[in-house]
Parts: C-alpha cells; sequence; structure tokens
C-alpha cells in the first residue's frame, strides 16, 4: 500500500479531483496565542468544555523526558497547571472522555535510550487526581488514541521487536488496535488497522475515527529509513471496519491533527528522505467530498508539536524546528470562517 500511495503523489498535485476547487476566497491567517509554559515536543492534545490539554514530551532539545500537565485556556489566551503525570512520558495520547482524560502509553527515556511503556492513567477533571488503570495489553507509544461512546481506541505506533527492546531502533510499526472500555475498565482486540505506521495523527468526527499521515521505520541493505505515509483511513466504530479514503496531499509524519465542524486538519510534521526538512503546512479534509485542500503555512514549521480546536479558531503549539529535535513553546491560532 506504500508503494501505491508515493507513486500516486504525481497525480495528486497534478489533478485538481483530490483537491477542493472554488471561488478564491481571502485566507485565513495565522496569529500568535500565548506559548506552552516551556518549550516541548513530541507531544499530543485533547479538547474538553473549551480547554485544551497536552501533557508529557521532550525537553531540553529533546534530551529530558517531561511530566508536566497542562490546560490551555482559549478565552483567557493562558495556560494552566495542573497535577503532573505519574510518570515522565513522550509521545503518550490523551483522549477526553465522560469528565477525565486518559493518558495512554509513550515512551520513557531520552533518545535514543527509548523505552515503551503500557502505562494507563485517568485524571479526573473533578477531583485534579490521576489515578492507574489496567495496563495496555501491549508496550507502545508513536501510536494514536480515540475517544468514542465510552471506549478508548489505541490504534498504531510502534511496539518492540524485541523482548527487551529500550532503545529507538529495537521497535517495529504495528497496525495493532487495543480498545479500553472506561465502563468495565478492561481492554480487549480491536479490528487492526489496514496500514503500519507510526507518528500519525487521529480525530473524531462522529461515530468514526480518522488517522491520517505518520510513517514507517524501514530497514534495507542494513539501512534504516524513516518513510513518510500519506495514507487516510477511516474506521466506523458502529460496523467495526475500515475504509481507505483520499490520501494526504503531502506525505507527513510527526503531524500535528484536530477537527472542527466535522473536517479534518492537519498541519506541519517532518520528512526524513529524500531530503530532510520540517514542514509548515496546512491541510484540510471535507469527508463529505472525500477532498483535501491546502490552508495557509504556519508561520513556524514544526513537527511534533500538538493541535486542538475551540470555537472557530485551531491552536497548534509546542513541537521541534529541526527534524529530530529543536524544541519550542510557540502557540500559533488560525481563525477559520464559523
Amino acid at each position: 500500500m506504500r508503494q501505491s500511495i508515493a507513486g500516486s503523489m504525481s497525480a495528486i498535485y497534478l489533478t485538481g479531483a483530490m483537491l477542493l476547487s472554488g471561488t478564491a476566497t481571502a485566507q485565513p491567517a495565522w496569529s500568535d496565542a500565548a506559548p506552552l509554559p516551556s518549550p516541548r515536543q513530541e507531544i499530543y492534545a485533547t479538547t474538553h468544555n473549551r480547554m485544551i490539554y497536552t501533557a508529557g514530551g521532550l525537553g531540553e532539545g529533546a534530551s529530558a523526558v517531561r511530566s508536566e500537565f497542562n490546560a490551555f485556556d482559549p478565552q483567557e489566551n493562558r495556560w494552566i497547571e495542573l497535577a503532573k503525570l505519574p510518570a515522565p512520558r513522550h509521545h503518550v495520547t490523551l483522549s477526553a472522555l465522560d469528565g477525565a482524560i486518559y493518558a495512554v502509553g509513550g515512551f520513557s527515556g531520552a533518545f535514543p535510550n527509548w523505552k515503551s511503556e503500557s502505562s494507563a492513567y485517568a485524571y479526573d477533571l473533578e477531583t485534579g487526581q490521576w489515578s492507574a488503570l489496567p495496563a495496555l495489553p501491549v508496550a507502545r507509544g508513536e501510536h494514536v488514541s480515540a475517544a468514542v461512546d465510552g471506549k478508548i481506541y489505541v490504534i498504531g505506533g510502534r511496539v518492540g521487536g524485541t523482548p527487551k527492546a529500550a532503545h529507538y531502533k529495537d521497535y517495529r510499526d504495528t497496525s495493532r488496535v487495543d480498545v479500553f472500555d472506561t465502563a468495565n475498565r478492561t481492554w480487549s482486540r480491536g479490528v487492526d488497522a489496514p496500514t503500519a505506521r507510526n507518528s500519525a495523527a487521529g480525530v473524531v468526527i462522529g461515530d468514526r475515527i480518522y488517522v491520517v499521515g505518520g510513517r514507517q521505520y524501514l530497514e534495507s541493505n542494513g539501512n534504516a529509513v524513516n518513510v513518510n505515509v500519506a495514507a487516510l483511513e477511516v474506521f466506523n466504530t458502529k460496523t467495526g471496519l475500515w475504509s481507505v479514503k483520499a490520501p494526504m496531499p503531502r506525505a507527513s509524519g510527526g503531524i500535528a491533527a484536530t477537527t472542527l465542524d466535522g473536517r479534518l486538519y492537519v498541519f506541519g510534521g517532518e520528512q526524513w528522505t529524500p531530503t530532510k526538512e520540517v514542514l509548515a503546512n496546512g491541510w484540510a479534509y471535507d469527508p463529505s467530498a472525500d477532498a483535501w485542500e491546502a490552508l495557509p503555512d504556519m508561520k513556524v514549521p514544526r513537527h511534533g508539536a500538538a493541535a486542538g480546536a475551540i470555537g472557530d479558531r485551531i491552536f497548534v503549539f509546542g513541537g521541534a524546528t529541526k527534524v529530530g529535535a529543536g524544541d519550542v513553546a510557540v502557540n500559533e491560532a488560525l481563525a477559520l470562517e464559523p
């Protein structure tokens, strides 16, 4: 599937069928918002009750694993410090459901000594306290998590390829899906995704989970390389079926994504091959048309950032400005027409 995506990229750029068209209108512009309390990359976000939450990450040039847990209030344009994660993590996913924020998996240890974790925690928004949950069946990081109808779906990412995996190169990409039922606090095996990948992004629109972009860590002739993926795959939680939709116009890993008014928005990312590059691109996907359109580039190209949408504004914060490392506290806002 990866080869067919790569082979179709030139066609995507040359045909208008995959991109939304219409009368030219004034493009929205990026503006500055309150920066993160500290520079951080490899973070994820979730929204609840008009607040955006983020936790953990890598700091100090990706040499320090963070445990901070913060909420961003767009109305006040300020960050609020909350109770720290029970343990430092990067690439730990967050999902909001029924008055709680769920933090699942991720890595401990700074690069290259990453160790995937099976830990899962719930933060009670009323009491302000974390509690431990039953562990993931398989430890993983660089995955996607999504909350739908009382369940947390953990999709893809990287799992240990050796019994004692504790180094970046010890991991392999997976398409595995595990599902946590928050009512009975049990894990079950879900329907595997079509594509094994890491560093993708995911959002929930209605009863469907959209998983987009990412990359695959491939080895050939003794050399390893990160190859970006453009695939957009959608899981229908009602039917239990995956479907493949129009791929991103440009394959990218380490992206940030959010949803607003029934559309998927994707920002930034990085590329390792054929050249190293950090991206500023913004893309919007319309599920009803199965089509993408370009958005204005972010002012600061970044990968490993997080995104959230409140009202008619999208916020993209944190991330890194260099391939691999270069954490920043930047927070940019994009105002869209309601």
